[in-house]
């Protein structure tokens, strides 16, 4: 447990070595945060924190620079969750009043105006579909073999498919078959779907086989489409310093072009709808250059998808997570 004084020291250190990415010197924190020590104090407290593993020395200066453990430290017990301004606060306003018919679209709103605010790297990807339950199935009859399906979740996910049979159908059968699926699927989980099918052929469905086994197939195949992934402001990243290193940019790219990773990346936090992964945390070794950070996109406790930042280790913290909680706020209380 570190004290007051050492709390100060080493908040300040992260701060000014996020404004700046320079190795901070006594010096800088006497002149840029006003600590109200002598420089010598200062100087025992950076080697006390130094030797508890809290900053690293670098070859090319005498200053310090955080750790992995300092920055876990100042994420969990300084950080300020108020680093937003005014403007931005207009700025997310105005973007989230933007009118969208479908959630994947707020993701990517929300996505982007991180990405606007934090100048960082934003990843997003909807909610995931089993965890989903069915608002409604329609059908509308296309012709004599063919219709088109539409499912729609308590979270908004819309997914459409065409459906073609073996058989005609018509205009009443389509009407019965919306009654008979939404009477046996409204307000149950898409994973419903993947019941024996005996389970759907009830005495009242007299169609055949060749009707209703086509449905349910192209229903949990649509149902099953690989997740899509959006990125947004890609290209800010290269503007930081870390990311001068060749072989940093270069794990960089491959991150970004693996989907598999990305969507791992993004379903890694469960527990807190903000969760904080700084360098060695992460699990996949293609991550330890960077933090990551992931935010559950919800409103009124239904779960629209989630948001990832990713960014070096030298990421501003406060700044992300007070967009996030902020929007978070914004996006409920326009949603009451």
């Amino acid at each position: 447990m570190l004290d007051d004084r050492k709390k100060k020291v080493l908040q300040a250190i992260v701060e000014e070595y996020i404004n700046t990415a320079e190795p901070v010197s006594s010096n800088a924190l006497t002149k840029n945060h006003g600590l109200d020590y002598s420089s010598a104090t200062i100087r025992n407290e950076m080697a006390d924190l130094e030797k508890s593993g809290f900053l690293d020395k670098t070859h090319t200066s005498s200053g310090r620079v955080p750790s992995e453990k300092g920055y876990r430290y100042y994420v969990d017990e300084l950080l300020k969750e108020d680093n937003i301004s005014i403007e931005e606060i207009k700025y997310i306003s105005s973007k989230l009043e933007t009118k969208v018919n479908e959630i994947e679209e707020l993701t990517k709103i929300t996505a982007n105006t991180i990405s606007e605010i934090t100048h960082y790297t934003t990843v997003s990807i909807g909610p995931k579909t089993e965890e989903q339950l069915i608002e409604e199935i329609k059908f509308v009859l296309l012709g004599s073999r063919m219709i088109m399906a539409v499912i729609l979740t308590d979270s908004g996910l819309v997914k459409e498919t065409i459906i073609k049979f073996d058989e005609d159908i018509n205009e009443k059968q389509v009407e019965t078959m919306n009654y008979m699926f939404n009477n046996k699927l409204k307000h149950q989980p898409i994973e419903t779907i993947d019941r024996p099918l005996e389970e759907y052929l009830y005495d009242e469905m007299t169609y055949s086989v060749n009707v209703i086994k086509p449905i349910i197939e192209q229903i949990k195949r649509v149902l099953a489409e690989e997740e899509k992934i959006y990125l947004e402001g890609t290209n800010k990243s290269f503007d930081l310093p870390e990311f001068n290193s060749l072989q940093v940019a270069k794990n960089f790219i491959n991150v970004l072009d693996t989907k598999e990773l990305v969507s791992d990346m993004l379903n890694s936090g469960f527990a807190e709808d903000i969760n904080v992964y700084i360098g060695e945390e992460n699990q996949k070794e293609e991550l330890k250059d960077f933090s990551i950070v992931t935010f559950k996109h919800k409103v009124n406790g239904k779960e629209l998808g989630t948001i990832g930042i990713i960014g070096p280790k030298r990421m501003d913290y406060s700044k992300v997570i007070s967009v996030m909680k902020y929007i978070s706020k914004k996006l409920n209380e326009d949603k009451d």
